[in-house]
């Protein structure tokens, strides 16, 4: 999908840069699979606020996303490809030959009217979902599982896929979207091909009232605040003193916060890059 820089017909619209929409076939969602979102605008079920810089937005509905794609041996037929405001990626409504309508991840070249399959027996095609031992080496993958019938949980934002680089067993060996190589066991499914959108990271909101409308509020930075509010607060003028920290002290710039003790720690072969 390309993006398109805006004339700067007005103050917010000079810096813009947004998609085209180019992909979408559809303006209205499907009804059967819309659950509600509430927001909580940072506060806790005592009313305390536990998250700050958070509040208002426009109104959403979430999406029914199929993560485990565990409907075997039936065909689908894509039916729309769709916007969906809580995630990056698009989404594509299938229907499968039974008649049941599900929202899968839409990967990057999808069309409507592409059939689909999920499990064994399925093809090495962009959409179909396949264990994998049964994906060819080499192979970009996207919408992950870590464990068996879990569903996918890795790489399912804009732009983002794995690729399988080796087998060893019962596990398979992945580089991951954020440069790590781990192990995965290879009875867990995952999507061919990558996740749609992948210019969203050129996007740029040309305005803060955008992020108004996202439920963003605005962030203050540490080093402006009071020594009661901050570790960084404080001192006279633009004084910055200390070691870079978050508000509960863990310092920044480097400071690894992963437990050694983490029991996947060993099916990590080699860590991300910084």
């Amino acid at each position: 999908m390309p993006v398109r820089k805006l004339r700067p017909t007005t103050p917010g619209q000079r810096h813009k840069v947004i998609g085209t929409f180019s992909e979408i076939t559809a303006s209205k969602p499907e009804k059967s699979l819309l659950g509600p979102m509430k927001k909580s605008g940072g506060r806790n079920n005592t009313g305390k606020m536990t998250m700050r810089y958070m509040g208002g937005g426009h109104k959403r509905r979430y999406r029914i996303i199929d993560f485990k794609r565990n409907k075997f041996g039936v065909d689908a037929t894509v039916e729309t490809v769709e916007y969906d405001p809580n995630r990056t990626a698009r989404i594509a409504l299938v229907k499968y030959t039974d008649g049941e309508k599900r929202y899968i991840i839409a990967p990057e070249g999808i069309k409507v009217g592409q059939t689909i399959r999920n499990g064994e027996g399925a093809g090495v095609e962009v959409g179909n979902a396949l264990f994998l031992k049964d994906v060819p080496l080499g192979t970009v993958v996207h919408n992950i599982e870590m464990k068996p019938g879990q569903g996918g949980i890795i790489a399912r934002g804009a732009g983002a896929y794995a690729q399988l680089n080796a087998r060893d067993g019962k596990y398979a060996i992945l580089k991951m979207p954020s440069g790590e190589t781990r192990m995965i066991l290879t009875s867990c499914l995952a999507t061919i091909g990558s996740v749609s959108n992948g210019e969203h990271s050129l996007e740029i909101s040309g305005k803060a009232g955008r992020s108004r409308w996202k439920g963003r509020r605005p962030r203050v930075r540490g080093v402006v605040m009071n020594p009661v509010d901050h570790p960084m607060g404080g001192g006279e003028g633009k004084s910055s003193g200390g070691h870079p920290r978050s508000r509960n002290g863990i310092p920044a710039k480097g400071f690894k916060t992963r437990s050694k003790k983490k029991a996947s720690n060993k099916h990590i072969i080699e860590r991300r890059k910084k």
